[in-house]
């Protein structure tokens, strides 16, 4: 037995070094880096070549004049993604649950409060993402897998910044969403609709304006040859 004993004692470094008598609980434990999620990937237009493009609804505010864009979605099956504020949805929550009953439309993440991005540090990004995240969550049972920084005309394209990525992986999106076209009506102000292209995304804005805003992609879709497509599926494996 002294014999056995020495004998390991002196086999012993070499098995460690050869890595093999490592115990289990020496392997080393992941670091925070590791383990955090990476960036989210930024997009503003899908690869594909299946004739399908995406309409996207922002903010929520004017329900009460946007019944027939409602009627619309429902009634063509529109697989829009609505980019909300809680703020908004939360004056007309039945709106958007009749929609969501009724349609493939999904509603994803737009920020708590429609702040300027790049002016917050990744925390108070980071407040914003996960602070929406979580109401969307308790309004509707559907946890966001996109999000849309807020943008405007004081903002300054692409309205979010690496800190953003972060901040948005952190949160649980997949990714972060811009668009290809802003065709939406502003007052007399009407965007002339351009030829749309497969895998473009369609940015449009809730109210009074947003049925026609919706016939005008619609029909301009139909003579592309193009179908909505839910933005979320086709973004579910994209890198």
């Amino acid at each position: 037995m002294p014999n056995l004993r020495r004998n390991l004692a002196v086999l012993a470094p070499l098995l460690l070094a050869a890595g093999l008598a490592a115990p289990a609980s020496a392997a080393p434990a992941a670091t925070g880096s590791a383990a955090w999620p990476p960036p989210a990937t930024a997009f503003n237009h899908v690869d594909t070549d299946d004739p399908v493009l995406f309409i996207t609804i922002d903010d929520g505010w004017g329900t009460e004049d946007a019944a027939g864009a409602q009627r619309l979605l429902i009634e063509r099956r529109v697989p829009v993604s609505l980019f909300l504020l809680p703020d908004a949805y939360k004056r007309d929550p039945a709106y958007y649950r009749t929609l969501l009953a009724n349609s493939p439309a999904r509603v994803e993440n737009h920020t708590l409060t429609h702040r300027d991005m790049t002016t917050l540090s990744e925390a108070e990004q980071r407040q914003e993402i996960c602070g929406a995240r979580d109401r969307q969550l308790a309004a509707f049972g559907d946890s966001p897998q996109l999000f849309r920084p807020a943008g405007g005309a004081t903002y300054q394209w692409p309205y979010y910044n690496d800190a953003t990525r972060t901040a948005a992986a952190a949160c649980g999106a997949r990714s972060v969403v811009t668009w290809t076209h802003d065709l939406t009506t502003w007052g007399e102000w009407s965007p002339e609709v351009p030829e749309l292209k497969s895998g473009d995304i369609v940015l449009l804005h809730m109210g009074p304006q947003l049925e026609g805003d919706l016939r005008r992609v619609l029909a301009a879709a139909d003579e592309a040859n193009l179908t909505p497509a839910r933005l979320r599926d086709y973004l579910r494996n994209a890198s």
